[in-house]
């Protein structure tokens, strides 16, 4: 028989705020993250803005010395694994730390410590580069750096499936503790890749908005007629999961139960959803099936909600084929409207968001929404947060390559 598991803790760094309290009250007031990048010089750029976390000071949660020696998205999963295990007040020297593990995901890795180093290699040369370059650079790190942190050696890893990579951490970190692998299990998703080659390399796709450089609150716009392409964030999300007999001998805070996963791929198109989101539907119904539930049971979805043309028209059309007219009772928004894109974080901040939604009665807003776009006739939070008694949600999350992924939370019952 599978374990069942729960969230007992919750870890943000976002563009909106850092920790649980400050991050929530910036969702249900609708506020928005973006502004003007500043991590350096964009005006040779064609999108100037991005959702930044501004007021992070890595000092305030690692030694200064071993902070030097990471990545920024590195030092946002520390951070956020650190206000994670305070959150679910868990003492590391009363668990078994060989049963504690650590899956944090990443779209990119090391985008800023790449660029810094690249940079070094043609103005000084190759003996100029940091020895700390590789261990910097490497997606694995984040995962690496909280599992030394903290001293646990239950699994490590780090899944990389682009803007899935979160939710994937999150639905395999599941299974560990399913299976009774661990007992508990730090997972989610970091990224931080608004460098000069991150923003250009997405602005050259196309991908993102380019026309609220001078508006930037109003850039990220889901499934809004004038959407115009996504807004980067950076920032750390990350949940303590936890097998629920661990959890309640030791009294802890249950946030929600984590139900079900599902993950599928596309196998259509290196940047582009397959048409009519067909997978994006399978891996929905795929994660209710394994969730032991039926589509009228859900009250809410956490959009994957990009503010792209694609993304937002196939994420509607597979809820309508999943949901049938049931897809017209729920509620669908998009915090994407506010955080911006985290990219492999994206999945971590969300689930975070959609645990507090269940346990708090207010589902958060998709800001932006005016005009509503032909077959994008959902109920999208416009604009105001929601009281509601949400029991049953799913958070999606889907990546570039084709990568689908899809949880499903509930109102813990014992």
């Amino acid at each position: 028989m599978e374990n069942r598991v729960v969230i007992t803790g919750l870890g943000v760094i976002s563009p909106i705020g850092i920790g649980k309290e400050n991050f929530w009250s910036a969702l249900i007031a609708g506020k928005s993250g973006i502004g003007r990048i500043t991590r350096f010089d964009p005006a040779e750029h064609p999108c100037q803005i991005a959702g930044e976390v501004n007021d992070f000071n890595p000092d305030d949660f690692i030694d200064k010395k071993e902070s030097k020696r990471m990545d920024r998205y590195t030092q946002m999963a520390v951070a956020a694994a650190h206000l994670a295990v305070d959150d679910a007040a868990l003492d590391m020297d009363a668990v078994d730390r060989n049963r504690v593990g650590v899956f944090i995901g990443a779209g990119i890795g090391g985008m800023d410590t790449l660029h810094n180093q690249y940079q070094r290699l043609f103005e000084k040369g190759p003996t100029r580069i940091s020895p700390f370059f590789i261990p910097m650079m490497i997606a694995n790190m984040a995962a690496g750096q909280v599992a030394i942190d903290f001293k646990v050696h239950g699994p490590s890893s780090c899944i990389v499936t682009a803007c899935a990579s979160g939710t994937d951490c999150i639905g395999d970190a599941l299974r560990v503790v399913q299976r009774g692998d661990a007992d508990i299990m730090i997972a989610g998703g970091a990224e931080a890749a608004i460098s000069p080659a991150g923003v250009a390399g997405f602005a050259t796709m196309k991908a993102l908005c380019f026309d609220h450089n001078d508006d930037p609150t109003h850039a990220s716009r889901p499934f809004d007629k004038n959407r115009s392409g996504f807004v980067m964030g950076e920032g750390a999300g990350l949940v303590i999961l936890e097998n629920l007999e661990h959890a309640q001998q030791r009294g802890a805070h249950i946030y929600a139960e984590l139900s079900g996963y599902a993950r599928v791929a596309d196998a259509y198109h290196i940047t582009s959803p397959a048409p009519h989101g067909e997978f994006q539907g399978m891996c929905m119904q795929r994660a209710l099936d394994d969730a032991n539930l039926t589509p009228e049971l859900i009250d809410y979805i956490n959009a994957h909600g990009t503010s792209t043309h694609l993304n937002d028209a196939c994420e509607t059309e597979a809820i309508k084929t999943v949901f049938g007219d049931h897809a017209y009772k729920l509620a669908v928004s998009s915090i994407k409207s506010m955080t911006g894109h985290l990219l492999g974080a994206a999945g971590g901040i969300e689930c975070i968001s959609t645990a507090l939604t269940i346990e708090r009665g207010i589902i958060p807003p998709t800001i932006n929404y005016e005009t509503q776009d032909e077959g994008l006739d959902l109920d999208y939070v416009p604009n105001k947060a929601r009281e509601a008694k949400v029991d049953k949600a799913l958070s999606n999350s889907f990546g570039f390559g084709g990568q689908n992924a899809c949880i499903a939370l509930e109102r813990f019952v014992d």
